[in-house]
């Protein structure tokens, strides 16, 4: 009787343990049927915008393995999903939702978004669970665009943000990405640092802060890019100043583009910054186009048309490209560019909103994800670039009916 229950405990665990491995397969597959059918952009809008909404609270967990095979240990091992990843997934949904607020003026989203904040915010507006990653400094950001919020109220976190990304700088005067790579200095943390060190600085009158943002800017470009390509490597070593990893990595590129495009927009015109900034957009805007695919796509690895395409590289290059088209010389281009980059990314939307194939969370140097899935952080950039998107479209509009 006892070995009879055990065999029965035995199969049910087993039997657990695979379903937990095949459901999201074949949830996968199901999800995937009739994809890439939105014709309408304002109907692809409100239906990648209501996932937004839904996700802001309830973010789905990000794998940081590839495994799709025993999943569950991954899980009792705490390796399936880690906080530091949730900052720059929700931080996207955040920027999204908060450009559509500028075209809708919605109740609903609006107590969605208190209802985040104050899950990740005590009563004195401090973090409930201070960040101790660089990655956190994205989500400050992202409050910090928030119009409908009291910023004086959260301070305290802001403040939090700038002193733990003091605690990161190492003997080049540069950001390190995480404490224990103080040698290394990565693309991402262009993207997680800058636009909140400009935003924070020009808001508090805190210039240092401009100055390292600028400086973290300035080092990768200098020692971080492919000479005559002007696309950056994955990271590099301080000391030597060796490029590591993918010369050339979607993502990579993403991160650049945005912590540039967003830290540039940040500083008003008369900033001594401006004009220095306004050059490295320029020179970035028509690196990147010249590996933007047929399809309006960038790849993984976006110097091979081999490689897949990324949707995660795709929406950020995207809205980099939309901003970019601020630059009376480069704009048509950029303006096209970014138009095409929208185009794909609803090919690639499922029916129930979500938009798929993005490459799933980095190793490290050089080991890249192989798996391409949905992920916050491109839905809250398709969110965010498809609403300023919108809005320039109905000002252009306007416009041409005045005249």
């Amino acid at each position: 009787m006892i070995f009879q229950i055990v065999c029965y405990l035995l199969l049910v665990i087993i039997a657990v343990i695979v379903l937990i491995d095949i459901v999201p397969i074949f949830g996968d597959w199901l999800s995937r049927i009739h994809i890439g059918r939105f014709q309408d952009r304002q109907t692809w809008n409100q239906s990648i915008t209501t996932v937004g909404i839904k996700w802001l609270n309830t973010t789905p967990k990000i794998k940081v393995t590839d495994n799709t095979r025993f999943v569950v240990i991954d899980m009792l091992r705490g390796n399936y999903t880690k906080r530091a990843i949730q900052f720059w997934q929700e931080a996207s949904l955040v920027l999204g939702l908060t450009e559509y607020l500028k075209l809708e003026d919605s109740p609903n989203v609006k107590k969605e978004i208190q209802k985040y904040l104050d899950s990740k915010f005590d009563q004195h507006g401090q973090w409930k669970h201070k960040p101790n990653h660089v990655d956190g400094a994205i989500l400050a950001y992202a409050l910090m665009k928030l119009d409908h919020v009291n910023m004086d109220h959260y301070k305290n976190a802001l403040d939090y943000t700038w002193a733990m990304i003091k605690e990161h700088i190492g003997s080049d005067g540069t950001v390190s990405y995480r404490k224990g790579m103080e040698s290394y200095r990565y693309v991402d943390t262009i993207g997680f640092i800058c636009p909140f060190l400009v935003s924070y600085g020009i808001k508090y009158n805190k210039e240092e802060c401009v100055d390292l943002a600028i400086k973290q800017i300035q080092e990768y470009e200098q020692y971080g890019m492919l000479q005559n390509h002007h696309i950056p490597c994955h990271s590099y070593k301080i000391d030597n100043k060796i490029p590591l990893g993918l010369f050339g990595w979607g993502r990579g590129l993403g991160w650049f583009a945005i912590g540039l495009i967003d830290s540039w927009s940040e500083l008003p015109n008369d900033h001594r910054y401006k004009l220095l900034l306004e050059e490295s957009v320029r020179n970035f805007a028509i690196a990147a186009m010249k590996f933007q695919q047929k399809n309006g796509n960038w790849n993984w690895s976006v110097s091979r048309s081999e490689s897949r395409p990324d949707s995660s590289a795709t929406a950020t290059l995207g809205w980099f490209m939309l901003n970019a088209a601020k630059i009376s010389d480069i704009s048509q281009e950029c303006r096209e560019s970014a138009d095409r980059a929208i185009g794909y990314l609803m090919t690639v939307t499922k029916r129930n909103g979500e938009v798929d194939f993005s490459q799933g969370d980095t190793k490290d140097i050089g080991v890249y994800s192989m798996l391409f899935n949905i992920l916050p952080f491109t839905q809250g950039f398709c969110i965010r670039i498809m609403n300023v998107y919108s809005k320039d479209a109905s000002a252009s509009s306007s416009r041409m009916n005045v005249m």
